[in-house]
């Protein structure tokens, strides 16, 4: 009863899943689960290729396919035409997309921190997140322009849109300019810029200046819930074993599984991804402490929809609570696993 990844064709993956899946595999048919991510293989994902490749997905009964993102990939849109059960969202999307009338719900919330952050050059007299607005530039994506950039603007005095120049994933146009500052999550882009110069930049998460959504949402369709919650509710209790086993525990097959999947993923990104995950308290943080990883509250999702609604990203009527459902989580599953 192998688990499979989409992209997997190496044979290291093939001999992974059957060493380690096989093992703890029950004499009974596992239900096949297809769960699709929002990015190519990496430590973000960690959880859930740990569940993969210790077993912990079979142990709940769960054949467990990852159908990795990326550029040009469609995961959201495979997940509403029920080609994925499961896919790895975000908070904001998911409440704009109720507010479009999208039947889709978050069940667990992976990260309690958003990794979102801002670089900015050592010794540019930027010691503060406020310290941002006087910058000339700011290099961010469109989506971030449309979103955290709102929130920097009302909650900040100084934020202008005249800062805003196109981030395109690449530290180029950031590291030639002294009087800029670039977005970036705090799991890859300061390691890149750190491996580029030797030197690490100075680092801002806006979670820890107070916006606070979550991210990694476990996204499902409504009608899901509602014809099979004990499937929704294994595939959860499975990934949150998973987290725990990947940040505390041995994830050696996790991270080969990674590195299989996304060829261009490396031991050093991978190593400093979990690192500042920790150090950060993105997974384990807040709720997760005493109600257990992917813990997600309807305070927390009341707390960003009044938020966007501030900042006009969210109509005022939208009803938020359809966003999600917390039934599922912070049931304090996996704490026993915390070493």
């Amino acid at each position: 009863m192998n688990a499979h990844i989409s992209s997997g064709k190496a044979a290291i993956v093939a001999a992974l899943a059957i060493s380690t899946v096989s093992i703890a595999s029950p004499a009974y048919s596992l239900d096949k689960v297809r769960f699709g991510t929002d990015w190519l293989a990496e430590a973000d994902h960690g959880g859930f290729y740990q569940a993969v490749a210790d077993g912990t997905y079979a142990k709940y009964g769960l054949d467990v396919e990852i159908q990795q993102g990326g550029p040009g990939a469609q995961n959201r849109a495979l997940l509403l035409t029920g080609k994925l059960d499961f896919y790895l969202g975000t908070q904001q999307e998911q409440l704009v997309g109720i507010e479009q009338g999208i039947p889709l719900v978050d069940v667990a919330a992976f990260y309690q921190k958003n990794a979102q952050v801002i670089l900015a050059h050592p010794g540019s007299g930027v010691e503060k997140f406020e310290d941002l607005a006087k910058l000339e530039t700011i290099f961010m994506t469109q989506g971030g322009f449309g979103a955290y950039f709102e929130w920097m603007k009302a909650n900040f005095g100084g934020f202008r849109d005249e800062q805003y120049r196109p981030y395109t994933f690449s530290p180029a146009p950031f590291l030639a300019d002294r009087n800029s500052a670039q977005q970036g999550l705090i799991t890859a882009e300061p390691y890149e810029i750190q491996k580029q110069t030797g030197t690490e930049p100075e680092i801002f998460l806006l979670a820890d200046s107070g916006y606070k959504p979550y991210a990694t949402m476990i996204t499902v369709q409504q009608n899901l819930i509602d014809t099979n919650p004990d499937l929704v509710q294994r595939f959860v209790d499975a990934s949150i074993e998973g987290w725990y086993n990947y940040l505390y525990g041995d994830n050696a097959a996790a991270n080969a599984l990674i590195k299989a999947t996304n060829p261009e993923m490396t031991d050093g990104q991978i190593e400093y991804a979990i690192d500042k995950m920790k150090h950060y308290g993105i997974v384990d943080s807040g709720d997760a402490l005493d109600k257990g990883i992917g813990c997600m509250t309807a305070d927390r999702y009341k707390q960003l929809a009044e938020e966007l609604v501030k900042v006009k990203l969210l109509k005022a009527d939208t009803d938020y609570t359809k966003a999600f459902d917390a039934r599922f989580s912070c049931k304090g599953v996996g704490l026993n696993l915390k070493k």
